[in-house]
């Protein structure tokens, strides 16, 4: 069985198949039209160009669609890279489907579903137990679907689910730290959070924005739906206003998309439990692609900065 194509090292030949998770078309210096493809497999993706394109090529070489890639991998600025030397469209023949090359969530659907409605069950206030039971089961299929980004983290199928239920462990052990902390404003927001992601992108697979996630936005989006979900219940009052609030704080800051900053100590939490997640994918993710005693790629949403795998840590996995 082939390895993944995030475990090759530098310097080694690939000869495998893959699937085109995004494609961005750019001019070169030359004047000559290129594509960068992201082209991946279950294990995760990698970067590569196609130069010197021709209109067919960019007909040809679209996401979503099976390659044949013979080439080697190779370095660049800090970030590895696939140098295609031959590429050519899958076919019939090849015997390939697309679901061979999608990355999903660690965890079975049928799993993650039971422990949402676990926690939707364990909520004591009918106002917010009714609007998150509401939504859930009315984007059901696609929040269960749905990756929670198209890159940094949790972008694979089930991404969404995965990264609620996640943060839904980490919100019940602070729950049961701090008992002061109200757990079902905590459970909602964080099954809420994103939620309007299944709007905001196009499908679980290469996953891109829709005209109402480029112009809306998935925490515009949802607070909508919460509004919404209120009225058709025939809900109102202080509750509808501060679940709109904990979506509408989720990001922190204004400069990192929140419209307003957390002002309920709930929302105040959920900020830190969405952020840590996220961000511990991210790394995750990143390690996985490096033996011990390397360093990651460099990680933008973590300014920038490369993670060192430390070999004791490794070696001590291993010994267990």
């Amino acid at each position: 069985m082939a390895k993944g194509i995030i475990h090759y090292d530098v310097g080694e030949q690939v000869d495998v198949y893959l699937l085109i998770k995004s494609v961005t078309k750019g001019i070169a210096s030359n004047g000559k039209p290129f594509l960068t493809l992201i082209l991946q497999d279950k294990t995760g993706d990698i970067e590569a160009k196609l130069w010197d394109v021709s209109p067919e090529d960019e007909s040809v070489y679209v996401p979503e669609s099976i390659v044949k890639v013979f080439g080697d991998i190779h370095n660049y600025r800090g970030k590895t890279q696939l140098k295609i030397r031959s590429i050519r469209p899958a076919h019939a023949g090849d015997d390939v489907r697309v679901s061979d090359f999608l990355e999903t969530a660690p965890m079975k659907r049928e799993e993650m579903m039971e422990k949402i409605t676990q926690y939707v069950f364990d909520m004591e206030n009918p106002n917010i137990q009714r609007i998150t039971r509401y939504l859930l089961k009315k984007y059901e299929q696609k929040f269960f679907d749905y990756p929670a980004a198209t890159k940094n983290h949790h972008e694979f199928i089930s991404g969404l689910a995965y990264h609620v239920v996640s943060m839904l462990e980490l919100a019940k052990a602070l729950v049961n730290l701090y008992p002061s902390l109200n757990k079902d404003l905590l459970y909602a927001g964080v099954i809420l959070h994103d939620l309007g992601k299944v709007i905001e992108l196009s499908g679980p697979v290469s996953a891109s924005y829709t005209l109402e996630g480029n112009l809306l936005g998935h925490i515009s989006i949802m607070v909508s739906e919460i509004s919404k979900a209120a009225e058709h219940l025939g809900i109102s009052g202080e509750e509808v206003v501060v679940l709109q609030h904990m979506v509408l704080s989720h990001h922190g800051k204004a400069e990192w998309g929140s419209p307003k900053p957390p002002m309920v100590k709930e929302a105040e939490i959920l900020h830190y439990i969405d952020n840590l997640d996220a961000k511990l994918n991210m790394i995750d993710r990143a390690l996985e692609k490096v033996k011990p005693g390397e360093f990651t790629e460099r990680i933008y949403a973590l300014e920038n900065r490369s993670f060192y795998k430390p070999m004791f840590l490794s070696a001590s996995t291993v010994a267990k």
